[in-house]
């Protein structure tokens, strides 16, 4: 089920980013630059793990993992966290935790495109990225 996510994709669309990344703690300078960028994911499947990259001219990000088991993260905005991914009704929900707080990044396809939702608390931020041919 995961293969389906495999691929390159880009931002399209982006809602509430700023409120969400200000509800983690992210500087205002920060926010404004990472608002601005239009990341492309690059989603990898090798056996059991599956690797997550993210680039855009502000910062790279990758990980790499299994599903259902636990890895330590350091976020873009360099949060420390102890991550876990799951799969749940074909969505692939990543749980972040650190200092006691807890935000969910839930990856699903809707319509051939790629729905990247954004939980901190009560702030929702919806990104859609298209796939690339």
């Amino acid at each position: 089920m995961a293969d389906a996510f495999v691929g390159t994709w880009k931002l399209v669309d982006s809602k509430n980013f700023d409120d969400y990344m200000k509800s983690l703690g992210v500087g205002f300078a920060t926010r404004q630059v990472a608002s601005m960028t239009k990341p492309t994911t690059i989603i990898e499947k090798n056996g059991d793990t599956i690797v997550i990259k993210t680039h855009s001219t502000f910062k790279n990000t990758e990980i790499s993992f299994q599903l259902g088991v636990q890895f330590d993260e350091v976020t873009a905005d360099d949060r420390k966290v102890k991550s876990i991914v799951t799969l749940d009704g074909g969505k692939l929900v990543h749980v972040q935790k650190w200092d006691g707080q807890e935000t969910t990044l839930t990856r699903e396809l809707c319509d051939g495109k790629l729905i990247l939702t954004l939980t901190h608390g009560n702030v929702v931020s919806t990104r859609t990225y298209e796939k690339e041919a």
